[in-house]
């Protein structure tokens, strides 16, 4: 077989696969999602009606919706062993290496683990889907040494995962904005962690090794992680003047400001992010504290000037994170709990028409004789 000469690093540009499922139209400024534009769903659809069109290829009528929403809820209680493995755990350790050893073991209850049929996958999605609150908010629990929280089946899906990790019942403004990001963060055409899932189930493994593989992607700073770094760079000032000079600071010393920038947002601002700076200022003006406002436009009013880069979705989910009561340790976890049902759906779109990755280099080393 001739190797193709052309390379690129990072595969910046490569088409590495053909899918239904996403796509980002960058000229037409668009995130579309199985033919809808992912920003016009987030006004006027609900998270569990989006993981329906990812999964089903539609949007849900209002029985199909129910349906859903009772499928479930009949999946939030996790297996006691996945609990006793979780306080095995080093409290040290990120909840997101926590998140990723309890989906190996869930691996363990599917009694039809070696089936890849297209009804097999999406019956285990679902179940997955319904785990991930409860997966997500108990591991970082145990974590902590505080007791598993029990889900509250008679609330929505969005409204029981923001009680679950305040302990408290959300405002319908809390539960709004919470469900949203869930539904910016479903998918986003082939970001590494689900460009990994698809590499891993191109070689004909399950679902639960190809979402530890993605869980581990996720986890970088450079990916899913850079949500935490911008809550903690906020954190670092108390004043907008003082939030200015940690920026001017880290552009001196040349350093990576997270949530800036994007492979494929290269000359404005992510449009999902314009969706969350609206939730942050609506947050702000019901409890009166601009603060975090303030200082994230100050920043991204010196990346543009001084670096031509713009805010990606993680540099405003952060503070409204924040608001929302949500610890920091969290923000990454929730990032892959939403991110699942548009990694399921990659998963089964790859089992459903494959064939294995198996790309090859360009070698730079040492002659041989």
């Amino acid at each position: 077989m001739k190797i193709k000469e052309t390379f690129a690093p990072g595969l910046d540009g490569v088409i590495a696969a053909e899918t239904e499922i996403s796509f980002l139209d960058v000229e037409k400024e668009k995130i579309i999602i199985q033919g809808y534009d992912l920003i016009e769903l987030s006004k006027n659809k609900d998270y569990l009606e989006v993981v329906h069109l990812l999964l089903e290829g539609v949007l849900p009528n209002a029985s199909e919706k129910a349906a859903l929403k009772e499928r479930l809820a009949v999946n939030y209680e996790l297996p006691t062993n996945v609990l006793k493995v979780l306080d095995l755990l080093s409290p040290e350790i990120h909840p997101m290496d926590a998140m990723r050893t309890g989906i190996s073991v869930l691996a363990g209850h599917d009694d039809s683990i070696d089936d890849r049929s297209l009804e097999v996958n999406k019956k285990r999605a679902y179940q997955l889907l319904g785990l991930m609150p409860t997966l997500t908010v108990n591991s970082y629990r145990i974590l902590n040494g505080k007791e598993p929280v029990a889900p509250l089946k008679d609330l929505s899906y969005s409204e029981n995962f923001l009680y679950m990790i305040t302990g408290q019942k959300p405002t319908e403004l809390e539960t709004r904005v919470f469900d949203q990001l869930l539904l910016l963060y479903s998918e986003h055409e082939m970001p590494n962690s689900t460009f990994t899932a698809r590499v891993i189930a191109s070689t004909n493994s399950d679902l639960y090794g190809a979402l530890t593989g993605a869980i581990s992607s996720l986890k970088g700073n450079l990916h899913g992680g850079a949500n935490e770094a911008v809550m903690y760079m906020l954190q670092e000032a108390d004043t907008i003047d003082g939030f200015e000079a940690i920026i001017h600071e880290k552009l001196r010393q040349k350093e990576k400001i997270m949530g800036f920038g994007h492979r494929v947002y290269m000359k404005k601002m992510d449009p999902r992010a314009v969706i969350v700076k609206e939730a942050l200022k609506e947050l702000s003006s019901i409890d009166g504290d601009n603060s975090l406002l303030e200082k994230c436009e100050a920043g991204e009013r010196i990346m543009a000037e001084e670096k031509g880069l713009y805010p990606n979705l993680d540099y405003y989910a952060a503070p409204v994170y924040f608001k929302l009561g949500i610890p920091i340790p969290l923000y990454t976890p929730i990032f892959f709990s939403a991110r699942t049902a548009g990694i399921a759906a990659h998963v089964m779109e790859q089992h459903e028409n494959n064939r294995i990755f198996r790309p090859r280099v360009n070698y730079i080393g040492k002659q041989y004789e």
